[in-house]
C-alpha cells in the first residue's frame, strides 16, 4: 500500500508569476468535482481550480438540505454549476428508498460526465453505491476518478442496519463493504481526511494505487468572526443572552439527547439559551421531549446568514456518537472555528476533530458516553468568560493558519496532475472486476 503523505497546507513555490501562469496554462484540464453533500468547502475548491485556469463543472444535489445552497450567478467562463436531480422517491432514513433513488441518481450523474468530456472526476461525500457507478462510468470513459473519501460508508450503513435489525444487519451491510473495497482500489487515487481513514484501508487490505490525506477545512472568506449583536441574533432575540448554539445537520450520529440534557442544565440561568438550527431526526427528536425554558429550536437558515447565526453564539456545540467517530469527522467543528468561537465538543479524544480542538486550545472536549462530564464543560465555559474569550481567539488563529485555500488548492492539483499523468487506471484489470451492476 503507498504510503499516505500529509499534504495538506503545504507552502507556494515561490516562482516569478509569468512562468506560474504559463506553467498553469498549459496544465490546464477540465475537472469535474462532484459533491453529493453541497458543502461549502468543496464549492471553495472548485472555484478556487476555476480561478487557477482550469475548466470546472461543479456537481451537486440541489434538494438536499446541505450547509450550502449554491447559486448560478457563481458562474463564469471556466466555472460551471450542474445540478444533477435527487429523484422524488428518496427518502433519507429508508434505507429501500433510498437505495432506488441512489440508482437514479446514479444514472444521472453518469450521464452528466459522459457529457461533460472531462479529463478527471473528484467525487465527494458519495454514497458508496453511487461512487461504485461513478467508478464503472469513469472507467469505461477512460477519465481517471479520485475518490474523496468524507466518511467510511460501509460502517455508516453497518450502524445504522445494527441498530434497527441487531445482528442481522451486520449481515446485510456486507455487500456495502466489498463496494468501499472496490471503489478504493478502483479509482484512480483515494483522498482521506483524516489518517484514521488511511489506517482502516490498511487494516482491512484495502491498496488505493495512490493515496493523500488532505484535512477539511471551512472557507475563511465565507465564515468570518462577527459581532454578537447582529441582524440574526436580534430577530431571533438572542442578542442579550449567553447562547450555546448547535448549528448543522442532526442525523443518526449525533444524539439529541446530550443537547436536550445541556438544555435543562440551564433551567436556572434565565440568562442563557441553548440554542438548535437544524431539521429531521434530532430536531423532531427534540420537539417530542418535554419542554425545557432554555432550549430555543430554528429551521435551517439561509447559507449566506451562517456568519451571523454562528457569532449569536457565546459557545458553539457539536456531537459525534463513539460509533460514529470511526467512520466520520464532525467537520462543522471547522466552520465553528472559523467564525471564532470556542467549541463545546462531544467526541471520542481519537477523532480528528477532538485532537485538533484540544491541539488549538479552542474549546473542551467530553467523552460522549459521559454526560455530566459534558454538562460541567458547558458549564465551566458559561461561568468564564476569559476562557472563551481565549478560546475564541484560539480557534480563529488555527483556521486562519490551516484553511488557507492556495495551499489545499495545491495538494488536491498534486493528486489530479499525478492521476491524469497515468490516465490509463489500470482500464482493463479492474473493469473487468467491477463491471457487474448492482
Amino acid at each position: 500500500m503507498p504510503t499516505g503523505a500529509q499534504v495538506f497546507n503545504l507552502p507556494h513555490k515561490a516562482q516569478p508569476p509569468g512562468k506560474v501562469d504559463a506553467a498553469r496554462e498549459e496544465s490546464a484540464m477540465r475537472i469535474a468535482v462532484h459533491d453529493f453533500g453541497g458543502y461549502a468547502f468543496a464549492f471553495q475548491l472548485s472555484r478556487e481550480l476555476a480561478d487557477r485556469g482550469h475548466d470546472v463543472v461543479h456537481l451537486y444535489p440541489p434538494e438536499l438540505p446541505g450547509p450550502n445552497r449554491l447559486s448560478k450567478r457563481a458562474e463564469n467562463g471556466s466555472f460551471t454549476i450542474h445540478p444533477i436531480a435527487l429523484p422524488h422517491t428518496f427518502r433519507k432514513y429508508s434505507p429501500a428508498r433510498r437505495f432506488l433513488a441512489h440508482r437514479e441518481y446514479a444514472a444521472g450523474l453518469s450521464a452528466a460526465i459522459h457529457s461533460a468530456r472531462c479529463d478527471v472526476v473528484l467525487s465527494a461525500n458519495t454514497p458508496i453505491d453511487i461512487q461504485y457507478r461513478l467508478m464503472n462510468q469513469c472507467l469505461r470513459s477512460s477519465i481517471p476518478l479520485v475518490h474523496w473519501i468524507q466518511d467510511i460508508y460501509c460502517l455508516a450503513v453497518q450502524a445504522v442496519l445494527e441498530n434497527r435489525l441487531g445482528p442481522l444487519g451486520r449481515i446485510l451491510a456486507g455487500p456495502f463493504g466489498a463496494l468501499e473495497r472496490r471503489v478504493a482500489e478502483g479509482s484512480a487515487g483515494v483522498v482521506c481526511i483524516t489518517e484514521a481513514f488511511q489506517s482502516y484501508l490498511a487494516e482491512h487490505s484495502i491498496h488505493p494505487q495512490r493515496l493523500w490525506v488532505i484535512e477539511n477545512w471551512a472557507p475563511l472568506n465565507e465564515v468570518a468572526p462577527l459581532p454578537k449583536v447582529n441582524v440574526w441574533s436580534q430577530h431571533a432575540g438572542l442578542s442579550r443572552k449567553v447562547v450555546f448554539l448547535y448549528s448543522g445537520t442532526m442525523g443518526m450520529k449525533h444524539n439529541p439527547e446530550l443537547i436536550y440534557e445541556l438544555a435543562r442544565s440551564f433551567d436556572k440561568h434565565s440568562d442563557v439559551v441553548c440554542g438548535v438550527v437544524s431539521e429531521g431526526l434530532g430536531r423532531a427528536f427534540l420537539e417530542r421531549k418535554p419542554k425545557a425554558a432554555a432550549l430555543r429550536l430554528f429551521d435551517f437558515q439561509p447559507y449566506s446568514s451562517l456568519p451571523e447565526v454562528l457569532a449569536t453564539a457565546d459557545v458553539l456545540v457539536a456531537v459525534i456518537e463513539p460509533e460514529a467517530s470511526r467512520f466520520s469527522v464532525p467537520s462543522k467543528v471547522f466552520t465553528y472555528m472559523a467564525a471564532g468561537r470556542p467549541v463545546l465538543l462531544a467526541s471520542p479524544a481519537e477523532n480528528l476533530a477532538a485532537r485538533i480542538v484540544r491541539r488549538a486550545d479552542a474549546g473542551i472536549v467530553a467523552d460522549p458516553g459521559d454526560v455530566s462530564a459534558f454538562i460541567h464543560a458547558a458549564h465551566q465555559l458559561l461561568e468564564d468568560g476569559e476562557l472563551r474569550r481565549r478560546m475564541s481567539a484560539n480557534a480563529r488563529r488555527y483556521a486562519e493558519a490551516h484553511f488557507k485555500i492556495g495551499p489545499i488548492a495545491d495538494a488536491f492539483e498534486k493528486a489530479i496532475f499525478e492521476v491524469t499523468g497515468e490516465s490509463t487506471v489500470r482500464n482493463v484489470a479492474v473493469l473487468a472486476s467491477a463491471s457487474s451492476e448492482i
